[in-house]
């Protein structure tokens, strides 16, 4: 479905045009964000599945570091989602959590940011 902008009087017109391209960004934004946290999710829950397989085994060094990456990773992408969908207008962070079904540990290190 496309959005049509809303017609207007003439006056109002550049206005209505401007929030109508800013409304649109934001959506788009939104879409490409919420992609990129389904993502970053299905990777840390990909790696999780294999170190499930892997029970037994004695992880190795390079597991625990490339899973703490990726719950970083997760992290990041909520905190983006989450801003952005602040800037739409939508304030509650519950139902993101509870629909891509955010593990705690991703939650709590939305917004963290790692010294350089």
């Amino acid at each position: 479905m496309t959005l049509r902008p809303p017609q207007g009087s003439s006056r109002k017109a550049p206005v209505v045009a401007l929030d109508y391209e800013i409304a649109q960004e934001q959506a788009s934004a939104l879409g490409r964000l919420g992609r990129a946290l389904e993502a970053a999710l299905a990777a840390l829950a990909d790696h999780d599945e294999i170190d499930h397989d892997m029970a037994g085994h004695e992880a190795e060094p390079t597991r625990n570091a490339e899973r703490k990456r990726l719950v970083r990773e997760a992290g990041e992408a909520l905190w983006y989602f989450i801003v952005q969908r602040e800037a739409c207008g939508l304030r509650d962070p519950r139902p993101v959590i509870r629909d891509y079904r955010v593990p705690v540990e991703v939650y709590a290190r939305m917004g963290v940011r790692e010294p350089r």
